[in-house]
């Protein structure tokens, strides 16, 4: 098969490709560096041709050129399934609207209910074969492109293949177009030095993991520390299932501590989702062997991860509340970050033989007028449930961990205090005998 004449065949300019979007179009741009700059570059000068053009993303960073050329939103809306921080910033000046979601049913959203007129994504260049890697974006690609009217494949020549284990690539009888185009090199974003805070949960949690463990870690400058210190650890033989792969686990296996070896689940391979970090990460995930990307469908299934021994789940969130409820996502009404897997590891890990499923948060933070509060709150005024009280597992601040699993309300509060920072727990026991959730 001439699988290049094909390609060739199909091949468009940016300019040639968005002139297929018509008003009222719903259009994807999949995830993180999936984003397809020369097509969105090339549909904002449009702007004044289309009305109500949908454009779905997510965790993306910017610019954005179809939001940030029209902030009235009267010819582009933009949604995101997770904020990046770009993203949040958009939200915070209305120009993006967030879509609630689980990350592990994402794939069946897109199957059984919505709809997708033009899919446009970036992907590295098509092998000999004809395929076209996923790369480090296959959690969500091949559900949208299935979905999609037509099907329009970016080419970033930066962007790593990643093997896969299945919807890991898409073949060019299945593309519609294609663009080519120089983009500029994948740089490396300064991660922030690890805070005293950050060190002392860290050290929290290390102590309850053990060799041969499995790692999840979620989104997160907290998550991404505890991972970093993971890689300083005295830990040995540990694995990889995670929906996000960032500069953490290169550091572990950098360190010697990430070896897949006793996965009882993909033994020898680390588990990902999607990938977000340096451009030394990608290269480390580039046609690694030990490395293999799945839908976050397999990823983020609760079942297959309770199927991992001593599966350890490490996320973070802003707030835990005196019934144990969890908000990782907005603080009042502003919306900070989003669902994605949180719940899925929390479950998951919860029932894995030997698993633990940790939520990390600091004690307390400061507003922008310098007044600390307090990040154990007696209930919530606003903000977005993430994880229910029912299934939230440790709680890990600097103050110490404690275990929410089966316990009443009145051992919630009473284990929630003691974590809590001291100036705040007078106030926050003197709430829960108003709650009618105090005992001693």
């Amino acid at each position: 098969m001439d699988y290049y004449g094909e390609y060739r065949s199909k091949l468009r300019t940016p300019e040639e490709a968005a002139a297929l979007i018509k008003s009222g179009m719903w259009v994807d741009y999949s995830t993180a560096t999936a984003k397809p700059v020369l097509f969105d570059r090339a549909l904002a000068k449009r702007r004044d041709e289309l009305h109500d053009v949908k454009v779905r993303g997510n965790m993306l960073d910017g610019p954005i050129e179809i939001a940030e050329c029209d902030p009235d939103k009267k010819h582009f809306v933009y949604n995101t399934w997770h904020c990046s921080s770009y993203e949040r910033r958009l939200c915070d000046k209305g120009m993006c609207y967030y879509s609630p979601m689980i990350f592990h049913n994402l794939g069946a959203y897109y199957h059984f209910f919505l709809d997708v007129d033009v899919a446009v994504m970036a992907v590295p260049p098509m092998d000999r074969h004809g395929y076209f890697s996923f790369s480090i974006n296959t959690g969500t690609a091949a559900d949208i492109l299935r979905k999609a009217k037509v099907v329009i494949l970016e080419i970033n020549e930066h962007l790593p293949n990643v093997r896969g284990g299945y919807d890991d690539c898409v073949h060019i009888s299945d593309v519609d177009f294609v663009i080519e185009g120089e983009h500029e090199p994948f740089k490396a974003k300064p991660r922030k030095p690890i805070s005293a805070v950050e060190r002392r949960i860290a050290e929290n949690i290390i102590s309850y993991i053990r060799d041969r463990s499995t790692i999840q870690i979620g989104v997160g400058s907290m998550p991404d520390a505890v991972g970093r210190l993971i890689a300083e650890s005295d830990l040995k033989d540990l694995g990889m299932h995670t929906e996000l792969c960032g500069d953490a686990y290169l550091d572990m296996f950098k360190a010697g501590k990430l070896t897949n070896k006793y996965k009882n689940q993909a033994r020898g391979k680390g588990v990902l989702g999607f990938a977000i970090g340096s451009p030394e990460l990608y290269d480390w995930l580039d046609n690694n062997p030990g490395i293999k990307a799945y839908p976050l469908e397999y990823v983020n299934t609760p079942e297959l991860i309770g199927k991992i021994d001593n599966m350890v789940s490490i996320n973070s969130c802003l707030c835990v509340d005196l019934y144990g409820q969890v908000s990782s996502e907005s603080i009042g009404n502003r919306q900070i970050s989003g669902s994605g897997g949180q719940l899925d590891f929390l479950e998951g890990a919860s029932i894995s033989k030997g698993g633990k499923a940790f939520i990390c948060l600091n004690s307390t933070y400061t507003d922008k007028d310098g007044t600390v509060h307090s990040c154990i709150v007696p209930s919530f005024n606003g903000e977005i449930i993430t994880s229910p009280r029912s299934q939230v597992y440790y709680i890990a601040t600097e103050y110490g961990v404690v275990n929410l699993e089966g316990t009443t309300s009145w051992e919630r509060a009473e284990r929630l205090i003691s974590i809590a920072h001291p100036d705040f727990r007078d106030e926050l026991i003197r709430q829960a005998e108003y709650m009618k959730i105090w005992r001693r």
